[in-house]
């Protein structure tokens, strides 16, 4: 009986330290098939990985804010992270992935998440995205840029959040059209209005795997 008492308060030990990188996917584990849904990808916390072969986004723009709403806890304070928020009205995206590793797991050490969608034919298609990035490289173009424009007259890609941390006067950019090729970036969240996601794929891994 003690033993499997034991076992019982791993399990569960184990689903608690799990529950954060679930979140961070668990908006479209249902219904994804029936088409879009509005998705919101983070994990408290945690920055995760996205990469990407090809990002068309269509009213583009990126301004400095803070990430105060995923802060990392360390001991009885939490760590603030300044980001650049960029923003699309439309986007398509072709061969997604998109990684976090929650570490330390009793009995199993690392465990990763991965979600990869867009590899077929119909790329992942995104309204209203908003991306929390520390970290992007790409091959970039922009058409019709404008450098050096205050955040709230940002006009060319949708409105800055209503409670985003933004300093609205602070320096932001923008463009009719941004095409990214080969994107490796890490976040600390991603949002979107509506997501259709196809050829999703959903996995847990034992170890280290991410997308990059």
């Amino acid at each position: 009986m003690s033993s499997q008492v034991r076992g019982g308060t791993r399990w569960k030990r184990f689903a608690l330290v799990m529950v954060p990188s679930v979140l961070a996917t668990a908006a479209v584990g249902v219904g994804l098939a029936q088409g879009a849904l509005a998705a919101s990808f983070s994990v408290s916390g945690q920055s995760f990985k996205v990469s990407a072969d090809y990002l068309d986004g269509h009213g583009f723009a990126q301004y400095g804010g803070i990430d105060a709403g995923y802060a990392e806890m360390k001991g009885d304070k939490k760590t603030l992270h300044p980001v650049a928020i960029s923003s699309f009205k439309t986007a398509e995206i072709t061969n997604m992935c998109q990684s976090v590793v929650t570490p330390d797991i009793p009995l199993l050490g690392s465990v990763s998440l991965q979600l990869k969608a867009g590899g077929g034919k119909t790329p992942v298609q995104a309204e209203n995205l908003y991306i929390d990035v520390a970290d992007l490289q790409a091959d970039a173009e922009f058409t019709n840029i404008d450098i050096g424009v205050a955040a709230k007259d940002a006009s060319k890609g949708p409105a800055i959040k209503s409670g985003e941390n933004v300093n609205e006067n602070g320096f932001a950019q923008q463009a009719d059209r941004a095409q990214l090729r080969n994107v490796k970036q890490t976040a600390w969240a991603t949002t979107a209005g509506t997501f259709k996601l196809s050829g999703l794929s959903m996995k847990l891994y034992n170890g280290v795997k991410e997308c990059y």
